[in-house]
């Protein structure tokens, strides 16, 4: 082999490299991001009719991330039973997400699932130039599950999509618009198509604050009341935090209410007092 090819290899090699990266950077998608920024940390009541059933938090960390050599943002959600629900339903329930903080979208998720006796613990790598997603699941003493899955452009996993609802501009939108949101859970690819219902004032623990309202088609199943069993109250403002869920369930009511929240990228539109 000539000399001059030696020398000149690993400079093309390098080149080829460098203009791969470039090709697969460029595939990302890029979403703006006005609403929400490391540090935030959101604080929840559930309430199952009169009880105070259970504390939530939705936290994002103060440092970002890198996975898939990606930076992320490390978002957790964590719910626990409280109280007299604690004797006969306890659960300490684990959600987290690794959003890209370009596209918006999962390159990992974990969950950690403690309900009564039940365990689980599953793991989702994503590949979105790929399109696919990694799954590692273990329940109990059971040997670790894993598989393979196929996945349509922008799959969100059930945490990323509601921080990627939170970056949409509703001003221009119409009563009754469905914001059509692709997801992956339980190992199957389904539909979060969200409908637009407009803005409402509503009154949670943090105070009245000016919302917009939004219903997630539910599909069929044990637990909600209909497909249009969930209301999601965003914040009215750049924020756009959730600061309630209402939930019509076939045991009846739950309501989620934002009582403490700091870190906010915006100030909340809070409505005065008289």
């Amino acid at each position: 082999m000539n000399r001059r090819w030696l020398l000149l290899s690993p400079l093309l090699l390098s080149l080829c490299a460098l203009l791969w990266s470039f090709t697969t950077a460029s595939n990302v998608r890029s979403v703006p991001n006005n609403s929400f920024t490391r540090g935030e940390v959101l604080r929840y009541k559930v309430h199952y009719g009169l009880i105070n059933a259970a504390d939530a938090t939705v936290e994002l960390s103060d440092e970002i991330h890198r996975v898939n050599d990606r930076p992320c943002f490390k978002a957790t959600v964590t719910g626990k039973t409280t109280g007299s629900f604690d004797f006969f339903l306890r659960i300490r329930d684990t959600w987290r997400s690794y959003i890209d903080t370009t596209s918006i979208l999962p390159q990992r998720f974990f969950q950690s699932i403690e309900e009564n006796s039940f365990r689980k613990k599953e793991t989702m790598d994503f590949d979105h130039h790929k399109n696919m997603v990694q799954v590692e699941t273990r329940r109990k003493q059971d040997p670790p599950k894993k598989g393979s899955f196929k996945t349509p452009d922008n799959i969100q996993d059930i945490v990323s999509g509601f921080y990627f609802l939170r970056t949409l501009n509703y001003d221009n939108r119409k009563v009754g618009e469905v914001i059509r949101v692709q997801g992956f859970f339980d190992d199957e690819v389904f539909n979060m198509d969200v409908t637009y219902k407009g803005r409402e004032t509503v009154e949670t623990k943090a105070g009245t604050i000016r919302t917009i309202r939004l219903v997630p088609k539910m599909p069929d199943n044990k637990l909600f009341r209909g497909e249009n069993a969930i209301s999601l109250y965003l914040s009215d403002d750049r924020n756009k935090i959730p600061v309630m869920i209402q939930a019509e369930m076939f045991v009846g009511s739950v309501k989620v209410d934002m009582y403490k929240y700091q870190g906010l990228k915006n100030r909340l539109n809070l409505v005065p007092n008289n």
